[in-house]
């Protein structure tokens, strides 16, 4: 693989245990009737014991990594409403018992918010819940899909490495909107006859020698459908150095982007296409997270203590929340990972964490996430024609941390929002492959 498609693809990838953690009934066997925390507590280093009852226990067997001596943990609300937009529940309510789970893990007749909403889901008794949770994390609500600036560092045992990215990135939804204007006309597409689901954009501002690095890649309907009739994503990179655009192949998201410890499915905790896997849910419990950040992070704050790894949300908000947990494993013989655990938050449907397991069955990767709840940044995050409210939780931050070597990655994002561009004019021309070499 030649050096500008090494960076091409680390362009994409920064755009986007021994047991199940204790489930509430298993706390209150345990003699614990519920937290030793309350909000507005700061937990410090020698406090951390009473966290451990609501944290997955690989994460607290590798904290190490994640708590240090100094550390200022706020505790925010618990449960608190971060319920989406009022047209997102509408469509929700309006398709309500219409999807369905097909063969291969496939979702069928599927037009808009929530496939399946969660008080319908049988976590013990459905055999096909885990598909189904796993369907609402790649349909939860997203507004117009996601407007960023990102910056990626590389972490080695502590040290973070001269190699990193910055540049923007937008991703937009075409299909299965809520806003009246699509949904009354074309089921939820923008274009009529849309055959993609999202089409996702970058564009590389530094270092200077990776400067001008753009890149568009569509993700189809087909992936909906069994494996045999999926589309693989198509993407295409402008590489400045060769003054062209070079279409690159996708098909093997499970290799790790040069240079990092991610794959491409591992953005966001799950960003792959679900019929490539088995889906399982594992059960219901209390966890506590980072849900909403309060530290603004990179270029606010460029001094901000992630801690002796860089790879730690301690010094920052974390909220008690109910989760779901599900666990993957990969159709194809020839998937790094054996088993992946997703823990997903009930509301939002946001991934908390998640862990990767080698072939050998050995933890792997730890990835977490920070998020901003967008009613807490209206000065950016505006709503638009269709969406009073956006109502959204928005990821922030991506972290991975790979246990057995030491290393990791750390994405930050701000100036994040999902309000879209004020026209199809202007969609039809940022989606647009052509743009990648226009007046260059």
């Amino acid at each position: 693989m030649s050096f500008s498609t090494r960076i091409a693809l680390t362009a994409l990838a920064a755009v986007f245990f021994a047991g199940p953690a204790l489930a509430q009934d298993a706390v209150e066997d345990a003699g614990i009737v519920g937290p030793t925390f309350k909000q507005g507590d700061v937990i410090s280093l020698d406090k951390i014991e009473a966290l451990r009852p609501y944290l997955p226990p690989e994460f607290w067997n590798n904290r190490d990594f994640f708590f240090y001596e100094g550390m200022k943990l706020e505790i925010g609300p618990f449960y608190r409403d971060y319920s989406p937009a009022a047209e997102y529940i509408a469509a929700t309510e309006r398709f309500r018992g219409q999807a369905r789970i097909g063969p291969d893990e496939s979702l069928e007749n599927y037009t808009a918010g929530l496939p399946f909403p969660m008080d319908s889901i049988d976590c013990k008794g459905d055999p096909k819940a885990g598909d189904k949770i796993i369907w609402n994390h790649d349909y939860q609500w997203n507004g117009d899909g996601a407007s960023t600036k990102f910056f990626y560092s590389y972490w080695d045992r502590g040290e973070q490495l001269p190699l990193y990215y910055e540049g923007t990135s937008k991703r937009i939804a075409l299909s299965n909107r809520v806003e009246k204007e699509y949904l009354d006309k074309n089921d939820g597409d923008i274009f009529r006859g849309e055959k993609r689901k999202v089409a996702f954009g970058v564009e590389v501002s530094a270092p200077f020698d990776a400067r001008g690095i753009m890149l568009m890649t569509y993700r189809y309907k087909s992936t909906d459908q069994p494996r045999v009739d999926a589309k693989n994503d198509d993407t295409w990179v402008y590489v400045p150095t060769l003054r062209r655009v070079r279409r690159i192949s996708t098909a093997q998201r499970t290799d790790a982007i040069s240079g990092t410890d991610f794959t491409f499915d591992d953005l966001g905790s799950f960003a792959g296409i679900v019929t490539q896997y088995t889906w399982e849910c594992l059960g219901e419990m209390d966890i506590i997270a980072p849900m909403n950040a309060k530290a603004m992070g990179y270029p606010y704050e460029k001094d901000h203590n992630f801690g002796p790894y860089g790879l730690s949300y301690a010094d920052d908000r974390w909220e008690l929340r109910k989760a779901i947990k599900v666990r993957f494993v990969p159709k194809n013989a020839d998937h790094p990972y054996h088993h992946k655990d997703i823990y997903i938050d009930k509301e939002t449907l946001v991934a908390l964490y998640s862990f990767a397991y080698d072939q050998k069955e050995e933890l792997w990767k730890i990835i977490w996430h920070n998020h901003r709840w967008s009613e807490d940044d209206p000065d950016y995050y505006k709503p638009w024609d269709g969406i009073a409210a956006p109502r959204d939780m928005r990821i922030v931050s991506d972290t991975i941390a790979n246990v057995q070597t030491g290393t990791g990655n750390r994405i930050e994002f701000w100036d994040v929002n999902g309000t879209p561009f004020n026209s199809k004019g202007k969609i039809r021309r940022y989606i647009d492959v052509g743009r990648l070499t226009k007046g260059r």
